[in-house]
């Protein structure tokens, strides 16, 4: 396999790298509670996934209780 016969400058490795970037992951809003959620995922604060009357309870959510500090 062929070997490059000069060091590339780190002015053109970064310029080259200037497209490998994250991209924030994309929010839709839930239909029943109106959370942000990821898509195709089941919404964290409901439990439901899927939208309208194809709508499904796939997670439990337990409400936490606010802790109580006792002297």
């Amino acid at each position: 396999m062929p070997l490059p016969k000069r060091r590339h400058s780190n002015a053109r490795t970064r310029k080259r790298r200037t497209h490998y970037k994250l991209t924030p992951p994309t929010l839709s809003v839930c239909p029943r509670c109106s959370e942000k959620r990821l898509d195709h995922y089941a919404c964290p604060s409901c439990g439901y996934y899927g939208d309208g009357a194809r709508s499904r309870k796939v997670i439990d959510i337990e409400v936490k209780q606010p802790q109580t500090e006792e002297a």
